[in-house]
């Protein structure tokens, strides 16, 4: 090796700096642990110590700070560290309606709702809504007066603007507009007091990711992000006027019972209606008013009902033969419900009828608020004080002056809820002075100022997914990570030693350099270590040998050949001996992997980060750090023979007839595809929600738990059927359920947490509704891990990994092909990644209904099926090289003895690299935790089959693409070079 000293000169400086860039992570957490021992579970003590040492010079001699200390180190992931995971979803169609004007043009609303239905996986809704305006608008333009060609945008749109023209300009204003969202939210995230928070835009879908570690209170985070923070000012109608009109709602929806219409009043009617729901009423003589209870209605109150009986109530108030009934002194109400009270746990929320007006425009909207803190009022009660600018004060003034001298109420509204509608008693309030009172805690009222301080958001943020992991279940995944990595280090350095030797000593140094420099790379990229990111590491020891075992296997070969140890290991290192095989099979992984990177989001983008750093650290340390304890040892006349007394016959003098048995493996490999084929007809697959979209709960009991008498339970609770499975232990279920997938805002998800408590709490001797929802640090029962996956970041998710798995397969073919230069070697590969696919496929669709661990399809699976791809050519890749190599004139016979002979002479590095491969795979399956367990018996399964596509699929397909002309005129140049040699 050329160069030796400069070589280890930089293996030796880049061990250093990883060495140092580890320290930080040591260093940072120490603190962090120190935190722990002094909030003793108490976030908000855990988070001011840290804040406390931010700035406190930590690190010994190098004095930098804890803040500076903490931005360096490896930052675990949500599902290690423990905390919520957001993505939120901004209102396009919102934004484009404000920009609108709220147009009511009816080919522009016809246009939004027909982007809603039709916009396609990874589309964005803009782009939906230009197509679907060029399809509907017939000839009207963007730039008409009463779309985009507004007041609002005059300086920037005129009405003879084309549409192309219109369209760059409302492109510029939906970015900026979700740029200010971004800017409302990350202002908001760095007042509310986590560690170390991420806040990332997600190209131009409209989408954000928030994440937050460590947060334990989850309602109060998701508060945080959906608020809109939509504030206004509203005069509100007394009950008493608004009665009249609620009994003759109630008497029409009787009369709609009685006679059994089906009408679309009385299909909602029936909602409310049912045989017997969850309050127990029945069909009875008060449909409406039954629902919507009267006990402490007066005032500004109308009434209470059941949180999840108000989407059915707003349904019937929202009918036009509802509407028609109408007196004229209620023509512009509008019924917005109240803030549920958190502390009575009822479920219950008030209604109030608000005075509008015929542009539905508030006469005092939050713009005017100049600055908002959390306070104290005269009970000592908590509320927010707010000050208004002066047009603000002048407005407030009247509208309070107003409601003295009518007796009446001013309802405060906050993203149409409801939060006091207070009587003005003591005259016109100057000065623009105002307060939101309630039912608060100092925490809300806290967070409710920060919202209002940070500004509003442009449109309404839904959660478009989201990931909550509970601290116990993260300290789990560590040590399951932990105990799985060093389990699989000692097997497969103890694997390489009894096989090689002395040489497998040094491969074995070079594998614990390799994961030095892995970490060092993940710390100095500040990068973010989760449990796939564990299991690419743990991964990448057995494939971190696998150079190791090509270069050696080649001595082997060169030493049996009569070459001396110097000249065995100069000509495994060089080109026409290992080299070239190396290369093609970590080209081939380096793009599966990066396929993997790019269509990968959250935590398969960490697994993609470990696997391409693992692979270039791995090639590093296989061809140079080896290399230097190998020259070393020519250098000293070691007699270095790459076996040991056990292993020397291992492996070895294969001479099978592969390509002889096509015939039966054809035969049963197509039979497995037609099964497979057929089960998905039939049995289908079980699509995670990151494909279905849904909600997913893990829950922890007390005491083991029968899933069929949940899944019976939850399944009256819920009206539909809830997926109950066992997950991990036998207290520990994993429930998904579709219910009201598509709806959503924080108060859906309340509704289904609080449906799951009181399906569920009957199993805990006492455990509240806020100790089974939310995250401590010592928690052991509820909810420990929740997942909700929207509709639309499902259809992504889908077509992400259709583009992702047929773009792998691709770009391996256009290289082969390259590489090779003939097309049937990527077609040869190509058919045993696709019957690999499918044979997985296959296993999963006809195996998830009695396996005893998960087996969904969903982002995980698609990154095991990308690594089988990336590692099923590797392998195939191998054989191909030495059929090059032999056809270059290195053997004599025919094509088919060529081929022959190339897998015969291939089988040790085969059956090593697939041996330490299953090893760590078989570790991690077993040691690495329920959640990746589905992840990694893809891998598992695709790496056996992958060996046996490689050996009996690949080079059959081969030899019978090769047309016999070809063959001759193959056989011939071969015939030449042999007479050459």
């Amino acid at each position: 090796m050329q160069n030796k000293g400069l070589v280890k000169f930089f293996a030796i400086l880049f061990a250093i700096l990883c060495i140092y860039q580890l320290t930080f992570t040591w260093v940072a957490g120490n603190i962090e642990d120190d935190a722990k021992l002094y909030a003793k579970g108490n976030a908000d003590k855990e988070v001011k110590y840290l804040d406390s040492m931010g700035k406190i010079p930590v690190y010994p001699v190098l004095g930098y700070t804890y803040n500076e200390v903490r931005d360096k180190q490896i930052n675990k992931g949500l599902d290690l560290e423990g905390g919520v995971n957001v993505t939120l979803e901004i209102s396009v169609k919102e934004i484009l309606k404000t920009l609108s004007n709220n147009s009511d043009n009816p080919v522009f609303n016809k246009a939004l709702d027909e982007a809603t239905k039709n916009k396609q996986g990874n589309q964005d809704y803009l782009d939906a809504f230009f197509v679907a305006f060029a399809q509907v608008s017939n000839g009207t333009p963007l730039a008409s007066p009463d779309i985009f060609g507004n007041i609002n945008l005059a300086g920037e749109i005129n009405t003879t603007m084309s549409d192309d023209q219109v369209k760059k300009v409302i492109a510029k204003k939906v970015s900026e507009s979700i740029d200010s969202a971004y800017g409302v939210l990350a202002e908001r995230i760095d007042k509310f007091g986590v560690a170390q928070p991420n806040i990332m835009r997600l190209g131009e879908s409209g989408r954000i990711l928030v994440e937050l570690p460590g947060v334990k209170d989850i309602d109060r985070a998701t508060k945080l992000l959906q608020s809109t923070a939509q504030l206004e000012f509203w005069e509100v109608y007394k009950a008493q006027d608004v009665f009249p009109y609620l009994s003759s709602v109630n008497t029409a929806l009787q009369n709609a019972s009685k006679t059994e219409k089906d009408t679309a009043a009385t299909a909602d009617a029936g909602k409310l209606l049912g045989a017997k729901d969850s309050l127990g009423a029945k069909k009875g003589s008060n449909p409406l008013l039954d629902k919507l209870k009267m006990e402490r209605a007066g005032g500004a109150i109308l009434g209470e009902a059941s949180l999840k009986d108000t989407a059915a109530i707003n349904a019937i108030f929202r009918k036009p033969e509802m509407k028609s009934m109408l007196p004229n002194n209620l023509q512009f109400v509008r019924f917005v419900w109240g803030k549920a009270d958190d502390k009575k746990n009822d479920g219950l929320v008030q209604l109030y009828a608000l005075k509008t007006n015929r542009d539905n425009v508030a006469p005092l909207a939050g713009n005017v608020i100049t600055d908002a803190v959390n306070d104290f009022d005269q009970a000592g009660k908590p509320i927010v004080s707010m000050k208004m600018n002066l047009k603000g004060a002048q407005k407030w003034e009247e509208m309070t002056g107003k409601a003295y001298r009518e007796q009446g109420f001013i309802a405060i509204v906050l993203d149409n809820v409801v939060y006091s509608a207070p009587t003005v008693t003591s005259g016109p309030i100057a000065g623009g002075s105002s307060q939101i009172s309630g039912n608060f805690d100092v925490t809300e009222t806290k967070d409710l100022a920060n919202i209002l301080r940070a500004g509003k958001l442009p449109a309404k943020a839904d959660i478009a997914e989201r990931q909550v992991v509970g601290p116990s279940l993260g300290q789990e995944a560590i040590d399951n990570g932990i105990t799985s990595s060093i389990v699989g280090l000692l097997l497969v350095c103890a694997w390489m030693w009894v096989y090689y030797g002395k040489a497998g000593t040094y491969a074995n140094i070079a594998l614990l350099v390799n994961l030095l420099f892995l970490f060092g790379l993940l710390a100095s990229l500040s990068a973010v270590l989760t449990l796939p990111g564990i299991a690419g590491i743990v991964l990448t020891m057995g494939t971190a040998v696998d150079a190791n075992i090509i270069i050696y296997e080649r001595a082997k070969e060169e030493l049996r050949h009569g070459k001396s140890l110097e000249e065995a290991v100069k000509t495994s290192y060089s080109w026409r001996g290992a080299m070239s095989s190396i290369t093609d099979a970590n080209v081939t992984h380096v793009l599966t992997g990066a396929v993997l990177f790019i269509f990968g989001s959250g935590l398969v983008k960490g697994f993609a980060t470990t696997l391409l750093i693992g692979i270039f650290t791995s090639l590093f340390t296989s061809l140079f750090v080896t290399r230097i304890f190998l020259d070393r040892a020519v250098k000293k006349g070691t007699n270095l023979t790459f076996v040991t007394g056990l292993s020397k016959n291992w492996f070895t003098n294969f001479h099978f007839d592969f390509l002889g048995a096509k015939k039966f493996t054809y035969i049963f490999s197509s039979l497995v595809v037609i099964v497979s084929v057929v089960s998905f007809f039939v049995n289908g697959l079980e699509e995670g929600i990151d494909f279905a979209g849904g909600r997913t709960y893990t829950v922890r009991f007390e005491k083991p738990i029968s899933d069929e008498d949940v899944r019976e339970e939850l399944g009256a609770a819920f009206g539909e059927n809830v997926d109950v499975k066992r997950f991990g232990g036998d207290n520990q279920l994993r429930l998904t359920t579709k219910y009201k997938v598509d709806e959503k805002g924080e108060g859906v998800d309340k509704e289904i947490t609080t449906i799951l408590y009181n399906g569920l709490k009957k199993h805990y001797t006492n455990l509240s509704y806020e100790q089974f929802v939310n995250n401590n640090d010592d928690k052991v029962q509820g909810i420990i891990q929740s997942s909700t996956v929207s509709g639309s970041v499902a259809d992504d998710a889908k077509t992400n990994a259709y583009w992702a798995v047929l773009g792998a397969m691709a770009i391996v073919f256009v290289y082969l092909m390259v590489s090779f230069r003939k097309w049937q070697y990527s077609l040869g590969a190509i058919a045993a990644v696709a019957h690999d696919v499918i044979f997985v496929l296959g296993i999963y669709s006809l195996c998830y209904k009695f396996m005893p661990f998960h087996m969904e399809i969903d982002q995980h699976f698609i990154a095991a099926i990308l690594t089988v791809i990336g590692y099923s050519m590797n392998d195939t890749v191998i054989v191909f090289d030495r059929v090059r190599e032999f056809l270059a004139g290195n053997l004599k016979g025919s094509f088919r003895e060529v081929v022959n002979a190339s897998i015969n002479t291939t089988m040790s590095r085969t059956i090593n690299t697939s041996l330490t491969m299953v090893i760590v795979l078989a570790i991690m399956f077993v040691f690495g935790g329920e959640s990746i367990r589905g992840f990694v018996f893809a891998m598992l399964t695709g790496i056996v089959v992958g060996t046996y596509s490689s050996l009996f699929i690949a080079t059959p397909v081969l030899v019978d693409s090769v047309s016999k002309k070809d063959k001759e005129e193959i056989e011939r140049r071969h015939n030449e070079s042999q007479e050459a040699a």
